[in-house]
């Protein structure tokens, strides 16, 4: 995913990766648009990750930012879809962004890549 964010390939974004914010580390980082990006692996399913990643919410958005969320699978799986969500919430379509494995489907799906390369 670092090389789709890197360089300001996407929007014009600049977004910083492995940032400092307060206590915690982010995975990508918008200080212009003050969004947070973090991709989640098998390790954010136990009761006390899911308390650390509320926690460490909820001290982002205390902060103003914006939280944008994804599971690693769908980063590997649908990049093309993560990144046009990403740019949704950058431009404001979207207050917050969690996109889930295809296993707990999102409220807002991600559009599909079509065999012939265009979208459903």
């Amino acid at each position: 995913m670092w090389s789709e964010l890197r360089g300001r390939r996407l929007g014009g974004l600049k977004f910083v990766r492995q940032c400092p914010v307060g206590p915690f580390f982010a995975d990508f980082v918008c200080r212009e648009n003050k969004i947070v990006v973090e991709i989640d692996g098998g390790t954010h399913g136990a009761a006390s990750d899911i308390a650390r990643d509320r926690a460490r919410s909820a001290f982002l958005k205390a902060k103003g930012f914006r939280i944008f969320r994804a599971h690693n699978q769908e980063v590997y799986d649908n990049i093309d879809g993560v990144l046009e969500m990403l740019l949704a919430l950058a431009r404001g379509e979207v207050a917050c962004a969690d996109i889930v494995p295809a296993a707990a489907p999102h409220p807002v799906p991600l559009p599909v890549k079509c065999s012939d390369g265009e979208r459903e």
